[in-house]
């Protein structure tokens, strides 16, 4: 958690920052209100923030960035011991560099050939992805035990705790668009549904990057309610400009800090902003080394809040009215996570082609 000094910064870099020291269970309304209304002011204008003193201590996210390291430390044999399953409906497990193509396409449009335009180009980058052991649409793919030893109950821990501190920001969410019940979000949420990926970024020549021959990962939005990003020092993470499109600005590091993003179906819900971010080149010079200008390898810890697959998204009433009608039609989340997943993955019809 970041240090609680008295005169703490209200931005880095551009991108707002809440502190969250002083929620808890027994603040008084007016000052759950005010970290509230923070948070839902910067979320409709920027779509991202950093959270400071929140509920995750430093220890824990050091020790999870140790795991995530050993994991992909490990040989590329033992690593295809819980590979990710072919196509795109079940999202789990190890997925190599060049399985996953990430792009902000939403899986509807009018081009059969729309999916191998996007592998054209490469992502750079190893992930595993892991969710609730009780959650049987998505079964988890885990590494034998003897591979990697406590990785397993480290990370369903890593994971539940993330989901605590998760439901105390979409309590903060409801508060601070206005709504009367702070657990308006929280009862479309179980916390089976979340997903935690563990993200590598290969050290890579800058030149493939700048050329455009690879990426680390392209411009796109989220698909669920929030996101929680943890990084580390590298750097390399951009989030659209709020005031000038197609433009992108830097989300540099702040220790400890949560990386927080709106998602789609939050966007859907109410009036905050799902906003386009991706990954490229370090911004700093001292995150590369030699001739080449071999890149700092990067390594992340996304965790997505997800709904109850057959909640029904749509505009919240009190968001609604004559000169502001709804601007999207009701989804569930099961449908939706399927179509903007249909362009990540090749099917496996695809990939025996």
């Amino acid at each position: 958690m970041g240090s609680r000094n008295e005169k703490a910064p209200t931005e880095h870099g551009g991108i707002p920052i809440v502190d969250f020291a002083s929620w808890t269970i027994r603040s008084p309304p007016d000052e759950k209100q005010r970290i509230a209304s923070q948070l839902a002011q910067a979320c409709q204008s920027v779509g991202f923030v950093y959270i400071v003193n929140h509920r995750i201590p430093h220890k824990t996210l050091q020790e999870a960035f140790h795991w995530s390291k050993k994991l992909f430390d490990l040989e590329q044999e033992q690593k295809m011991l819980a590979p990710h399953p072919p196509g795109h409906v079940v999202h789990r497990g190890y997925s190599w560099p060049g399985l996953e193509k990430v792009s902000n396409s939403m899986g509807d449009e009018d081009d059969p050939d729309l999916a191998t335009k996007l592998r054209q180009v490469s992502d750079l980058k190893e992930s595993y992805d892991i969710g609730s052991d009780d959650y049987r649409d998505q079964p988890n793919v885990w590494l034998p035990e003897h591979v990697l030893p406590g990785f397993r109950n480290f990370m369903t821990s890593f994971y539940w705790h993330s989901w605590e501190n998760a439901k105390m920001i979409l309590q903060a969410m409801a508060i601070g668009i206005g709504l009367e019940d702070e657990d308006y979000f929280l009862r479309y949420h179980s916390g089976h549904e979340n997903h935690l990926r563990l993200l590598h970024y290969p050290s890579v020549p800058a030149a493939s990057l700048e050329e455009g021959s690879m990426t680390r990962m392209d411009a796109h939005s989220d698909w669920a309610s929030v996101t929680m990003l943890f990084q580390d020092n590298c750097g390399g993470l951009q989030i659209g400009d709020p005031n000038k499109p197609g433009q992108f600005i830097d989300a540099e590091p702040l220790q400890d800090a949560i990386v927080l993003n709106i998602g789609d179906l939050l966007q859907r819900w109410n009036t905050l902003k799902s906003s386009l971010h991706r990954v490229t080149l370090p911004p700093r010079q001292d995150r590369f080394t030699g001739d080449e200008r071999l890149t700092q390898e990067r390594y992340s810890i996304p965790y997505f809040v997800c709904p109850i697959g057959t909640s029904v998204i749509e505009t919240i009433p009190n968001c609604i009215d004559d000169g502001h009608p709804p601007k999207y039609d009701p989804v569930t989340w099961d449908d939706y996570r399927l179509m903007r997943g249909s362009m990540q993955y090749v099917s496996p019809e695809d990939a025996a082609t």
